[in-house]
């Protein structure tokens, strides 16, 4: 077995989702996706063995153009948190009632489908063509089942839309000329390039327009807060916990190895540019009075330390960053679910408007706090190990870099601190607040339950995904 399966499992999972009908659409969504992440365990136990479950085959002639698939520690552990976060992010939506359910839910699956292909695609075209095919889905999921103001939700989603488009057009400019000089589209030709170092400048800011609006970086975020907030909660939560782990992924399995000279000369006006976005994603955070505007500035904040990490070109840094694109994904999701939960209640996204759920729901609000916790990343989180191991990076290259990095931890454990006293604490709600269902209890749990594993014992990630950034830091430093 070897990873087209898994992509052509989801694919046929959308398929099949589509043609089930509304009323079954949510569990035969699930199912696939359930089954998706059992053969992505599967493929990681072949892995670990030593077995080869990449794929490659010729696809068209000219120009150049395979189906290959690289399936190594790094897209191994990005594939197996796509399909991890899918079933979960499914589940938690089965409190939701959308119409045209079929076509909602089989959109999820194929946006599944093409961010696992963009994860494992070995081919510059291939990659391009399922960075792109992610789009739709999404555009399509907060446009047409979006809240709030239809024609504010409609010019958020085209402003994302366009940003994220117009970016890709530069990279795509950027393999047209890669493919120019090495013939091929393939990762291992790209990455044997002799290019000077004016043609590594061009192509890395090609690549960096496309990923910096899909992180976001500081000054290209301004699409981000107002997209999460009008897509539904099941969009913002695919956005936030996997999608934008696409530009990170991609600048280091792309921009850096192709491009290492540009990476080492403007180090640190990118890690200037990422660390500007935690203190930006911070203090605009401290400021917010809608909970899911809140909690899209603190995934600013975030995302921003795990670019900076990447940007080190350390194998700390790298490491850490990978760490904590996983441990963000859990928390974000979880976070994000819980401001669900509270909306399904309250009927408000507003903070003022909550207060006093803990007497009613201890044990919502114990999970609650767990997630905030771990977002500020506490000792014995998953977040923890990998925003320890950034900041550690950072301190290699500039002991200020760590510094303003570091205003993360502090900045964010006081507006979500803050933001926990105002909605679990304090006067009680006029309206009763329902005790949790079984489906959000097992949603949380679940990733309560990876978050303090992984943050107790981390070694078997990053176990998998270090041989992959050492070899990809010897291509980075093929120039030395």
């Amino acid at each position: 077995m070897d990873v087209t399966t898994l992509l052509i499992l989801l694919l046929i999972g959308a398929l099949a989702t589509y043609f089930s009908g509304d009323k079954l659409a949510s569990k035969v969504a699930l199912l696939f996706s359930l089954g998706a992440l059992g053969v992505t365990l599967s493929l990681l136990y072949s892995y670990s063995e030593g077995a080869n479950i990449s794929f490659f085959c010729e696809w068209i002639e000219m120009p150049k153009v395979a189906l290959a698939f690289k399936a190594d520690g790094l897209s191994m552990a990005m594939v197996l948190l796509t399909t991890a976060l899918t079933p979960l992010i499914l589940f938690s939506s089965f409190g939701t009632t959308f119409h045209n359910a079929k076509n909602f839910y089989a959109l999820v699956l194929f946006m599944s489908f093409a961010m696992v292909g963009t994860f494992l695609a070995a081919d510059g075209l291939l990659y391009y063509i399922f960075w792109e095919l992610a789009l739709i889905p999404i555009y399509f999921i907060a446009l047409i089942w979006g809240n709030g103001d239809a024609e504010k939700r409609k010019k958020a989603v085209l402003k994302f839309f366009i940003y994220t488009l117009g970016g890709s057009l530069f990279m795509m400019i950027a393999f047209a000329y890669l493919y120019s000089k090495a013939n091929s589209f393939l990762l291992g030709d790209l990455y044997k390039l002799d290019l000077s170092a004016n043609e590594q400048c061009w192509i890395f800011f090609a690549f960096f327009l496309a990923y910096a609006i899909k992180i976001p970086i500081i000054p290209f975020h301004t699409w981000q807060a107002k997209v999460y907030q009008k897509a539904p909660t099941l969009g913002t939560m695919l956005l936030s916990g996997i999608m934008l782990k696409m530009g990170l992924y991609s600048v280091i399995r792309w921009q850096l190895p192709i491009a290492p000279l540009a990476a080492k000369t403007y180090m640190p006006v990118l890690i200037g540019l990422s660390i500007a976005g935690v203190i930006y994603g911070s203090i605009v955070a401290l400021r917010q009075k809608d909970l899911k505007k809140l909690l899209a500035y603190s995934s600013l904040a975030h995302v921003g330390l795990i670019a900076a990490g990447c940007y080190t070109l350390t194998l700390d840094g790298l490491s850490g960053a990978v760490s904590q694109m996983i441990a963000h994904g859990f928390v974000i999701v979880g976070l994000f679910f819980a401001a669900e939960i509270i909306y399904r209640r309250y009927e408000t996204r507003k903070i003022e408007e909550m207060g006093g759920i803990r007497s009613q729901t201890p044990k919502f609000t114990s999970m609650f706090m767990i997630l905030v916790l771990a977002s500020v990343a506490l000792p014995g989180t998953f977040n923890f190990v990998g925003e320890f191991t950034v900041l550690y990076s950072l301190s290699q290259i500039n002991i200020w870099f760590v510094i303003l990095g570091g205003t993360t931890i502090i900045l964010g454990a006081y507006y979500m601190l803050k933001m926990f006293q105002n909605t679990m604490l304090g006067e009680t709600n006029a309206k009763p607040f329902a005790d949790l269902t079984t489906n959000e209890a097992i949603t949380l749990v679940v990733i309560i339950a990876f978050l303090l594993f992984f943050g107790l014992y981390p070694k078997p990630l990053v176990d998998l995904v270090t041989p992959s950034l050492k070899e990809i830091l010897l291509n980075i430093n093929r120039f030395n």
